[in-house]
């Protein structure tokens, strides 16, 4: 196959090991700085440039957006499937994960299990919307944050009404989420491609760090999940309708709570914990789903 993977850093390991991967396998790989890339919105004969020219077809796409240029990676990323091309997690299903929001109702509406959460506009709201929570301590953390910015615990019921009137004085969307304290600042992070958890890890904050994020310094190792924590990952991936997901879960009383669903997990601290070659996992799946769209039907 002829695959695009849409990234801003090539150099970047998640990006390295697919290209790495894929070659290995037979594949034709080029990344593509997603910013750079620019559309002729056509009906007849929609294209994609870059650097100067018109790109070739591809036959499958693997996009590595982040968060922070989602509106436009997912408009170059529509324009991929205008053109028939085939993606590894589709541009609505991206956008319907980013939307963390979106993602949280969508979830509760399945019955996922999730951390008890509060979203308002008013800050006449503020003193219910935490009571509504459970109270303080508490979680708050902006929608469009990532890699554990914009999330602040706030310890007393004073310091959570300034944060979140801050945060909506400032125009700034956020969720006011109940805190875990079981989860004693550990998550699971499973990665599902295909329906299937392929690697898990838990990961632990730094001493006196509740994020447990590895770019806020947390650690890794891998684990092994509950029949339970499985399920509810997996599911969460169908949910989102993508194929290939990070699923972040806190171990708690009540059973295991989704936090997230990411939709360009990375891979470096998974496959390092876990021992798995999770990239080799997905460059299979994208063989399995190009094989389904060829074949001819019965």
């Amino acid at each position: 196959m002829k695959i695009a993977i849409l990234s801003r850093e090539p150099r970047n390991y998640s990006t390295r090991r697919l290209v790495e991967v894929a070659r290995a396998r037979g594949h034709e790989v080029e990344v593509l700085d997603t910013l750079r890339c620019y559309m002729n919105i056509a009906s007849h004969n929609p294209s994609i440039h870059y650097e100067g020219g018109e790109l070739g077809n591809y036959d499958a796409v693997i996009p590595r957006i982040g968060a922070s240029i989602t509106f436009y990676g997912t408009a170059v990323l529509r324009q991929f499937e205008m053109m028939s091309t085939m993606a590894l997690n589709s541009s609505v299903a991206i956008s319907r994960s980013r939307d963390k929001l979106r993602a949280m109702q969508l979830l509760s509406r399945h019955g996922i299990g999730l951390p008890v959460t509060g979203y308002a506009h008013s800050t006449h709201d503020v003193p219910d919307l935490i009571k509504m929570v459970g109270g303080a301590p508490l979680v708050v953390k902006l929608l469009e944050g990532t890699q554990g910015i914009g999330v602040v615990l706030c310890e007393t019921q004073k310091a959570a009404e300034s944060v979140i009137e801050a945060f909506i004085q400032t125009n700034n969307n956020i969720l006011v989420q109940e805190f875990i304290r079981e989860a004693d600042g550990a998550d699971i992070r499973c990665l599902v491609v295909n329906g299937k958890v392929v690697a898990a890890m838990r990961r632990q904050a730094q001493p006196g760090e509740f994020r447990s994020n590895l770019h806020r310094g947390g650690t890794a190792e891998a684990i092994k999940i509950t029949p339970e924590e499985r399920a509810t990952a997996v599911q969460a991936a169908k949910i989102m309708g993508l194929d290939v997901a990070g699923v972040d879960i806190l171990r708690s009383a009540r059973g295991p709570l989704v936090l997230e669903v990411n939709s360009s997990p990375g891979l470096q601290g998974v496959e390092a914990a876990s021992g798995k070659d999770v990239a080799g996992k997905i460059i299979e799946y994208l063989e399995l789903k190009a094989s389904r769209k060829h074949k001819p039907a019965e």
